[in-house]
C-alpha cells in the first residue's frame, strides 16, 4: 500500500489553511444577488454553497441552477434540498437568458437539479435555455452541466442538438465510491452519458468533475481519470471534498496543493485538453477561460 493509500484512512481534525477563503462580499456580488433574486433565479453557487462565490461573483460570472431548487435524489455529498419539486416555472428559460443578457455575460453555465419526476428530466428546458440566450445574447459560449438523465439517450440528444458549448456531466467519485456518495445514480449512466454526446457531436467539447478527501486511494483517482480518457473527455475538474453539514459524507483527508498539482500534470500528459485541478477547484470554477482557450474540435 502506497503513502496516500495510508493516509486515506485518516480522519482529519481540521480544514488546513489553504481551505480558507474569505467571506463574500463587494458591489458587484451584492449586485448579482439582487439580480437573481428579482429575476426568482437560483444558482448552484448559493444552493450548493461553493467556496468561490466570492471570487465568481465578484467577476460577474455565475452557474445557474435551472429546473428549481429541489432535487429527486438524495446524493450524500450534495448540499441542495432533496424532496418532491414543486412545478417548473414556464419562464425560467426567458428569466435566465435575460439575466446572461443584462450581465453582459460571454460564457454561461448552466446547471440543473436532477427531476426524476420529469418525462424528459427536463432537457427541454436546458435546451429552451440555450435557444434563449443565443437569441439575447449573441455570442456568449453556453455550458450545461446536467444530470444522468438514467443514460436514456432521447433527453441527451434533445440537449445535444441545441450544440452547447461545452457538454459537461461530474462523475464525482471513484467506481468503488459511487452507490455510497450517490445511492439513486450507477457509474455506467455517468460514463454512458459522456460517451453518448461525444458520439451525437463529435465536434463539442465533453467535461467531468472528480471531487477527492471521500476515502478513494490515489490509485483509484487515476483509473476513473483514465476511464474518463477512455470515453474522450476534453476537460476535467478535480476540486477537495468539503462536508457540507455534519449529516452528509465525512471527510476522509484532505489532499495538499502538491499532490492537486500532481494530478492535473498526469491528466495533461493522458490527453485532457484542460485540466483544473485545485483545493478549492469546483466544476465551473474557470469555465469561462475553458471556452475560450478551447478552439471547435
Amino acid at each position: 500500500m502506497s503513502e496516500n493509500d495510508d493516509r486515506q484512512t485518516e480522519r482529519p481534525s481540521r480544514k488546513p489553511s489553504w481551505l480558507r477563503v474569505r467571506a463574500p462580499a463587494g458591489e458587484s456580488y451584492r449586485w448579482l444577488k439582487e439580480l437573481m433574486r428579482s429575476q426568482r433565479l437560483h444558482t448552484v453557487c448559493e444552493e450548493a454553497n461553493c467556496p468561490n462565490i466570492g471570487e465568481c461573483w465578484g467577476r460577474r460570472t455565475a452557474t445557474f441552477l435551472i429546473l428549481g431548487d429541489t432535487c429527486t435524489r438524495n446524493c450524500r455529498f450534495c448540499n441542495i434540498a432533496t424532496g418532491r419539486p414543486g412545478p417548473l416555472d414556464p419562464d425560467e428559460a426567458a428569466h435566465v437568458a435575460e439575466a446572461v443578457r443584462t450581465m453582459d455575460l460571454k460564457h454561461a453555465v448552466i446547471t440543473s437539479v436532477d427531476r426524476d419526476d420529469l418525462p424528459d428530466g427536463g432537457a427541454s428546458v436546458f435546451a429552451a435555455v440555450i435557444r434563449g440566450i443565443r437569441e439575447l445574447q449573441p455570442g456568449c459560449t453556453i455550458e450545461v452541466l446536467i444530470p444522468d438523465f438514467r443514460a436514456r439517450i432521447e433527453p441527451l440528444k434533445v440537449v445535444m442538438d441545441e450544440r452547447p458549448d461545452i457538454l459537461n456531466h461530474n462523475i464525482e467519485t471513484a467506481p468503488r465510491l459511487f452507490r455510497t456518495a450517490q445511492p439513486q445514480c450507477k457509474y455506467e449512466w455517468s460514463m454512458s452519458v459522456l460517451r453518448n454526446a461525444r458520439q451525437l457531436w463529435p465536434e463539442g467539447l465533453t467535461k467531468s468533475g472528480l471531487m477527492v478527501g471521500l476515502g478513494e486511494t490515489m490509485d483509484e483517482v487515476i483509473s476513473t481519470m483514465h476511464d474518463l480518457r477512455e470515453v474522450d473527455v476534453d476537460i476535467l475538474t478535480i476540486g477537495q471534498y468539503l462536508q457540507p453539514t455534519l449529516e452528509h459524507l465525512p471527510i476522509v483527508r484532505y489532499y495538499t496543493p502538491e499532490e492537486f498539482e500532481e494530478l492535473a500534470k498526469t491528466g495533461i500528459e493522458m490527453g485532457f485538453r484542460w485540466v483544473e485541478s485545485g483545493p478549492l477547484v469546483r466544476s465551473s470554477y474557470m469555465a469561462d477561460a475553458q471556452a475560450r482557450a478551447l478552439a471547435p474540435r
